[in-house]
């Protein structure tokens, strides 16, 4: 089926039936609830068991959000979507089984399939080579041939669901047509909302992957190449890149693109209805002045970060198993001014309170603490990215801050060891996490950016580790492989020599010693794959899975199963 990447939309309203152009994304669930978000190709009713929906339209492009209550709790619930009447999905002849709403089971087991960085590029013997197998479309394939009991009851896409500076060759040639003439810096990346929609478009088109999200509740965070390379990276960055002139038409599109095709699933019924953004966009009834606000709104999200919040939170449990997952915005928050953080003030107190408060009469078994950039890197790389942003903000001088800070560019040390006030936040965080009077069995950190798997144990101080097991989790990417020369720096950083010569290094820009312990405990992998969390009462585990191309075929082949909490007698 053609999508909007190679086609005009709209080119099909001559047809009787409307047609779903993205989607169905089953997004969030619950016990008995779930939202299900579609674009579709012209306004129309959007019907899913018996709950009807109207699009609402921006940018000439039209989307739905369906909530659904009153499923039954434990249950499997295989469902159509039809457009004012008529069935639009599942797609005719498609070689998945039926798209399924699964409630949270009654039984004690959770699994959180995670993972980022994902390239579009053919199936082809060229694209196999360049990019590997796609490891989603291997999972989905994995997932058509297993009971339900053995699928992911929840999926995580931790950053870079698109790649809005390096489009697919097949968007390269189109963006270079559209755009032949036009000097402004950009040269064939994505300019505006409609072009971030052929993105999307083209990503969740591929037909696995679109069954996949079909029928496994996905959360997101965006990262750097949702919108740019290195976003945020530094104050003298935003210094540059605000200056540019296709600056605006890029924020607004980005981030308005984010919220509706990315963000607004990340909510639960009852957010939905608390925010103010989707209640404007399905009450004003003039398209254009709806457009109008969204983008106000987009452009706000950046000019006035504290304006919007992308964090978010899940809670996973079924009264049985108590699972809080908190999603941290570690790009869009991010602070230059008086003092330099990952996250800002405001944010990183509702990131506290929600880590520390189960929703009222239950308790956290397991909080999962989602950021698209690894807290606990090899600590060859932690060390230098601290020396790094001491000698840029001036602990050698600075002649020697200018030329880090084009390292810190030129070399992405971005993340938060190279936010040394936000790293300690999260390590006072886990220690009063261990401090309530029931504590989680584990507080695991999940992640992926760097485009290799590993896990590291962590040791922080007044956390006793046999009550509860801290863990990053690291996995990435789902396609997009490093290159031979940087996969041996990652090794030689994971070493303990490389360890102790850069935190030497550190030591000399006055880095003071880190407030967490933590070792490599298993990995570094390179190849594309997914990591699983493996739930089951105070027990957790994970999984590591890699995809291959074997006989043509793009299969997922389990690599790794550990267990992460101790054993207690």
């Amino acid at each position: 089926m053609l999508t909007s990447a190679h086609a005009d939309p709209r080119s099909h309203l001559s047809t009787v039936t409307p047609r779903l152009l993205v989607g169905p994304l089953l997004r969030y669930v619950d016990e008995s609830r779930a939202t299900i978000w579609v674009e579709t190709d012209r306004p129309c009713t959007v019907e899913v068991l018996g709950v009807r929906e109207p699009t609402w339209t921006v940018h000439r492009h039209h989307y739905a959000l369906l909530v659904l209550e009153g499923l039954a709790p434990g249950g499997e619930t295989p469902y159509e979507v039809r457009l004012d009447g008529e069935r639009a999905w599942p797609l005719p002849r498609s070689p998945f089984p039926p798209s399924v709403i699964r409630t949270f089971r009654t039984d004690e087991t959770f699994r959180l399939a995670f993972g980022s960085c994902r390239r579009v590029a053919p199936f082809d013997r060229r694209g196999l080579r360049r990019y590997g197998a796609d490891a989603l479309v291997a999972l989905a394939r994995r997932m058509r041939d297993l009971p339900y009991e053995q699928w992911p009851d929840a999926l995580f896409l931790a950053g870079d669901q698109v790649y809005a500076d390096m489009p697919s060759a097949k968007l390269h040639r189109r963006l270079k047509v559209l755009h032949k003439g036009i000097d402004d810096g950009l040269g064939t990346e994505i300019r505006d909302f409609e072009e971030y929609t052929w993105l999307y478009h083209e990503s969740w088109n591929t037909p696995a992957v679109r069954w996949l999200l079909s029928t496994v509740p996905s959360c997101m965070l965006l990262d750097d190449h949702d919108l740019r390379d290195d976003w945020n990276t530094s104050a003298a960055w935003r210094q540059y890149v605000t200056a540019q002139p296709w600056w605006r038409d890029r924020v607004v599109g980005g981030f308005g693109s984010y919220w509706v095709y990315q963000h607004l699933g990340n909510l639960s019924p009852e957010q939905l209805a608390d925010d103010e953004t989707y209640r404007m966009v399905r009450t004003v009834t003039d398209d254009d002045e709806r457009t109008r606000l969204l983008d106000d709104f987009a452009w706000r999200a950046d000019a006035e970060p504290e304006s919007t919040r992308w964090s978010f939170y899940r809670d996973f449990g079924n009264g049985r198993l108590g699972i809080r997952m908190v999603a941290v915005d570690s790009r869009c928050s991010r602070r230059f001014d008086s003092h330099r953080v990952m996250v800002d003030d405001d944010e990183w107190k509702w990131v506290t309170e929600h880590a520390l408060v189960p929703r009222e009469g239950e308790r956290i078994d397991h909080l999962l603490i989602g950021s698209t950039l690894p807290y606990l890197l090899p600590p060859g790389i932690h060390h230098v990215e601290s020396w790094n942003e001491a000698v840029a903000e001036g602990a050698w001088g600075p002649r020697v801050g200018h030329v880090a800070e084009l390292v810190r560019q030129k070399v992405d040390l971005e993340h938060w060891a190279a936010f040394r006030q936000s790293f300690d936040q999260m390590a006072d965080l886990l220690v009063r996490v261990a401090a309530v009077p029931d504590p989680p069995a584990s507080a695991l950190l999940l992640s992926g950016d760097v485009h290799c798997s590993y896990t590291a144990e962590a040791r922080v101080p007044g956390v006793d580790p046999e009550r509860i097991a801290v863990h990053q989790l690291t996995m990435s990417p789902f396609r997009n492989p490093l290159n031979v020369p940087l996969k041996l720096a990652n090794r030689i950083a994971g070493t303990e020599r490389m360890a102790r010569l850069t935190a030497r290094l550190a030591g000399t820009a006055r880095v003071p010693p880190a407030g967490v312990d933590w070792r490599m405990r298993y990995g570094p992998w390179f190849d594309n794959g997914v990591m699983t969390v493996v739930l089951n009462g105070r027990d957790a585990s994970f999984e590591v899975a890699h995809a291959h191309v074997v006989g043509g075929r793009q299969v997922l082949r389990p690599t790794y199963r550990r267990r992460l909490t101790r054993r207690r007698s």
